[in-house]
């Protein structure tokens, strides 16, 4: 699996918005992610693609054996061999007649190897040269990775139809990987939202996995990782195992869409920076320890692993920031997620929340309580899932059916877990609630705080159902969004060439100048985040940390933000009036802790 030909990739963004995305843009280079999260979902959307090739179709029902991690294969299996037939049918059509082939080279940057001979091509008048020159393009053309992503936290247990539980094997994020690791794919998965010690150890019995001779790996695993701390964590505990970690994948806790994992004040500056300062230490130490341990267990050493790749997301918006971060940082590639939103070519919305995303403003994109996962979410305000929610609220039918059932998670009440967002836990939980005698404005809150639960699971992938036309079986549809942030500064819904025009510099989708640096941005969201930590009187190790971490941070920027040439001057001291109002607004929540010394 070699370098994709853009320097850009499209990440996973809810359960739906990228389900098919592969289908969309795979066959012009360009990379994306499949959640595996809902399989259900992922049935529907088989069926759907199936019948619209000609391919044949037989249901995996709920309970079959094997049922979720069957779906996941069957699924991807259909989405490789189309990607496959798309690709070599927009290859071998003709320059002169074709746009699609056209298309291909276009939307190339324009530094690309490719795009200057094809810029060639298109110059030569001499017959016989031209042919030969179009050959050697189609030779070299490539498609873009199907990728897969489970989100490790995700991993609930799984019954039988008579309610028996089924084996560890079966659980949610065991099911998905097995799912993946027999499928046709010849990509990666990507591992989010933490450690699973459970789910990786599985990855060994999967020899896709592992590198044959020559180093090369058929199913490669990228970790997204919060610092170079936790890299060095998990890329030992697969490395131990004889697996290679091909990417680190870096996102901004604050400044992506879906869950916020704001960390302890980890800004995305830092933590690339000691992957630049020690990447090459980090590729010999694992390497190492990986073929040691292919030798202890017998398998094929390879002579040389390649290294890993250092990638970065969330919350870039101009090709200015893009180019900097694959500049000063060395990442090989960047993320661009929540702006495809806007992209119909692209992403699964429909038409009226993709609507509302257009016209959304930074006070309509909320860092919320709505998920059952207890981790800060980005939502729309007055997306159609939030406004049921609280029509449900009003109703006095508070909660969700739960018709899916992957976060469920809380056992206060029941043997077996129930979901936080269910009309199960919200009435049992607002009943205990009317028993404690509390104050009326004491009971108003905790009722706020137990109905801001959202069925985000099921919500997450309307957008897909309602875009295809496929009716739901277990309800209405009612999409949650979950954008970033930088959504705000896009309110314009474009074609895939002219968003690839803008990350590329050869457009410009963003009109408002008053947009801050992604630096800034995340630094500023940070900020934001820890004086509600403070004003809720956090554990005082916790504010200290985060306290000392964004002090580290700023300083660093402030020897920074002289570097980046990628900006005007006037833009660099922009940024650096911004970084000195940070500072004050910090220096005014000094924690206790640290003026009682």
């Amino acid at each position: 699996m070699s370098l994709s030909l853009h320097t850009f990739h499209i990440p996973v963004m809810g359960t739906g918005f990228t389900i098919d995305t592969p289908l969309r843009v795979a066959r012009y280079g360009i990379s994306s992610v499949i959640s595996l999260v809902d399989d259900t979902l992922v049935e529907d959307m088989r069926k759907f693609y199936a019948l619209k090739n000609g391919e044949p179709y037989s249901p995996i029902r709920k309970y079959d054996r094997d049922w979720r991690a069957r779906r996941i294969t069957e699924y991807l299996n259909l989405v490789d061999r189309l990607v496959k037939k798309q690709f070599e049918d927009l290859r071998n059509s003709a320059f002169e007649t074709s746009p699609e082939i056209t298309k291909y080279f276009e939307m190339l940057p324009d530094s690309s190897p490719l795009k200057v001979l094809y810029n060639k091509m298109l110059l030569v008048k001499e017959p016989v040269e031209k042919i030969n020159l179009q050959n050697s393009l189609r030779n070299q053309m490539t498609p873009g990775f199907i990728n897969v992503n489970i989100m490790t936290k995700i991993d609930r247990a799984n019954f039988d139809k008579s309610g028996n539980p089924l084996g560890e094997e079966f659980s949610d994020a065991l099911s998905a990987l097995r799912g993946y690791a027999r499928s046709t794919l010849a990509s990666a998965i990507v591992f989010s939202a933490g450690f699973n010690r459970r789910l990786y150890t599985y990855v060994e019995d999967f020899k896709d996995f592992y590198a044959d001779a020559g180093g090369n790996i058929k199913k490669q695993i990228i970790i997204k990782v919060t610092d170079y701390r936790s890299a060095i964590t998990q890329g030992k505990f697969f490395a131990k195992k004889g697996l290679w970690v091909s990417e680190y994948r870096i996102e901004s806790g604050l400044n992506c869409g879906g869950h916020a994992f704001a960390g302890n004040g980890n800004l995305i500056g830092p933590i690339l920076e000691e992957f630049r300062l020690k990447r090459q230490e980090l590729v010999k130490q694992l390497s190492t320890m990986c073929q040691e341990a292919l030798k202890l267990k017998n398998r094929v050493v390879p002579e040389r692993l390649a290294p890993f790749r250092l990638t970065a997301q969330g919350g870039i918006g101009t090709t200015k920031e893009d180019l900097f971060l694959h500049q000063h940082y060395h990442v090989d590639s960047t993320g661009w997620g929540s702006p495809f939103l806007l992209v119909p070519e692209v992403t699964q919305v429909d038409d009226v929340t993709r609507t509302s995303l257009q016209n959304a403003k930074e006070k309509d994109i909320e860092l919320s309580d709505i998920s059952p996962l207890g981790v800060p979410f980005w939502t729309l305000v007055n997306s159609p899932s939030e406004l049921n929610r609280k029509a449900l609220v009003k109703a006095d039918r508070c909660g969700s059916s739960c018709p899916l059932g992957h976060l469920v998670s809380n056992t206060e009440f029941t043997a077996q877990p129930i979901c936080t967002a269910s009309r199960q836990y919200q009435v049992l939980k607002i009943a205990e609630l009317k028993k404690a005698g509390l104050s009326d404005q004491d009971f108003q809150q905790g009722f706020n705080k137990i109905t801001a639960k959202a069925c985000i699971c099921n919500d997450l992938g309307d957008g897909a159902y309602a875009s295809c036309g496929i009716t739901k079986k277990n309800g209405g549809v009612f999409t949650a969004v979950c954008p970033g942030p930088n959504i705000a500064y896009f309110n314009k819904i474009v074609s895939l060439r002219e968003m690839i025009d803008h990350i590329y510099g050869r457009t410009n989708l963003i009109m408002d100048t008053a947009r801050p640096h992604i630096l800034i941005k995340e630094l500023q969201l940070n900020l934001a985040h820890f004086e509600k930590l403070s004003a809720a009187k956090a554990k005082p190790e916790d504010l200290v940390e985060f306290y000392q971490t964004l002090d580290q941070g700023i300083k660093y920027y402030a020897g920074l933000i002289p570097l980046i040439t990628q900006e005007s001057e006037e833009a660099r001291n922009t940024m650096l009036t911004l970084l000195n109002e940070c500072a004050s607004r910090l220096a005014r929540l000094v924690p206790p802790a640290l003026t009682a010394h």
